[in-house]
This record gives C-alpha cells, structure tokens and sequence, in this order.
C-alpha cells in the first residue's frame, strides 16, 4: 500500500478513536448525574449533579399559567367597507405602431360594450421587442368612464403570438392585466383582468408605421374601497 493511502487510514482511526472517547465520557457522566428543572415565576433553569438541587427561591413545581386576557368580541369590530364589480367587456378601437430594427411601439384607442362596470373607453401604450413568434408584452391603461377611471398594467404572463413567421399576420393576445387604482369609485381599487384580444400587423419593417383594428377583452372582479 502506498504511503499515502497509510497516512489517509491512520488518521481514519484517529478519528474513530477520539470519537469513541467523547461517547464514552459523555455515557459516564450521565450516569452518574441527574437533571432537573427549577422554577421561579415565569424563570426557569435545569440543574445537573449527582443530587441536585433547587437554589433558594426556586423549586421544581411549575408555576400555573396566567389566566388568557378576555378577547373583545367580533361583533364590535367595525364592518369591511370593501365591496366588488364585476367586469366582463370587449373593448374594440384601433391600435397605432411605430416600428424599429429592435422594437415596436403601440398607442391604444378602443371603447367598450357588455359589462363594464361604467368604464366604457380604453387607452392604453406598450411595447415589444419580438423575436420569435411569441414574446412577451408590457404595457399601461386607463379605463374610463361614468364610474371614474381604472388604471391597469400587464403583468409578466402577457404574451403576442402571431400566426405566422412573417407580415403580414394576426397576433393574439393572452395574459393579465393588474389593477393599480384608479379615481372616483375605483379610487384604491385592486384586483386582477385576464386579458385576450387579437390585432393585424402589416408590416414589420424598421421605420414602418401601421394602424389597425384591435379587440380586446377584460374579465374578471374589481376590488374597490
């Protein structure tokens, strides 16, 4: 065997060794000693010795727990003011886009119908830097309408997915949109819109500016204040 493979066991059985030492000490000890606990008020401490015992003012009874305050009754606490809307719209308008060789940028315009919750007028911007047939979106609206306005923000689970390779195409889209206030009776609101619509693209040539008609939905539950 080579040396090294002697110095790499030697200091094996060093360690098994003293291993060994430490359990065997601290087997003797416990067996010759004894543990208790000693109280005093709401202190305690353990105690360790062949006959142990309690300090003066300490001792091994455990003092009783103190009685639980009483707890105010539910029914005093003041109501929830929160209340909800539901809102289950197709917003249809027109999307404007501003190509680049890296990017695209988008200004939305759209109104409207179904259940709207007094927000019937969508506008909006984004932005994307496509590439490949499904890559993210981010963007920022405001509803508006009767009922104040309503401000909302893409979240990451956005996505455009176009049709094919190449314009001219359809692009869909998918995702949510998060509520992040609003004014009037949406002043606070919070919540989350699942988002789906779908737009034309034309041309995605650097410099090539296109307007086409969008549609999209909103569905989901407005939380407001």
């Amino acid at each position: 065997m080579k040396s090294i493979s002697k110095s790499k066991m030697a200091r094996t059985f060093v360690i098994v060794g003293a291993l060994s030492l430490v359990v065997a000490s601290t087997g003797i000890a416990n067996a010759a000693s004894k543990t208790i606990t000693c109280y005093k008020g709401t202190a305690s401490k353990k105690v360790t010795a062949a006959a142990p015992k309690c300090a003066t003012g300490w001792s091994t009874t455990k003092p009783k727990p103190a009685a639980p305050k009483p707890v105010a009754s539910k029914s005093s606490a003041p109501a929830a003011s929160g209340s909800t809307v539901a809102i289950n719209a197709t917003y249809k308008g027109k999307i404007a886009m501003v190509w680049t060789s890296s990017d695209v940028a988008a200004t939305v315009t759209a109104t409207g119908t179904g259940t709207t919750g007094g927000l019937d007028s969508m506008t909006g911007t984004g932005s994307s830097a496509p590439a490949s047939q499904c890559d993210s979106i981010s963007g920022i609206g405001t509803l508006s309408g009767a009922g104040g306005t309503l401000k909302i923000t893409s979240d990451a689970s956005s996505k455009g997915c176009a049709a094919d390779a190449a314009a001219p195409t359809a692009v869909t889209i998918t995702g949510n949109a998060t509520i992040t206030g609003g004014t009037g009776k949406y002043a606070g609101a919070t919540g989350t819109l699942k988002v789906t619509g779908s737009f034309a693209v034309n041309s995605t040539e650097a410099g090539s500016k296109d307007s086409t008609a969008l549609t999209i939905t909103l569905s989901g539950t407005i939380v407001t204040k």
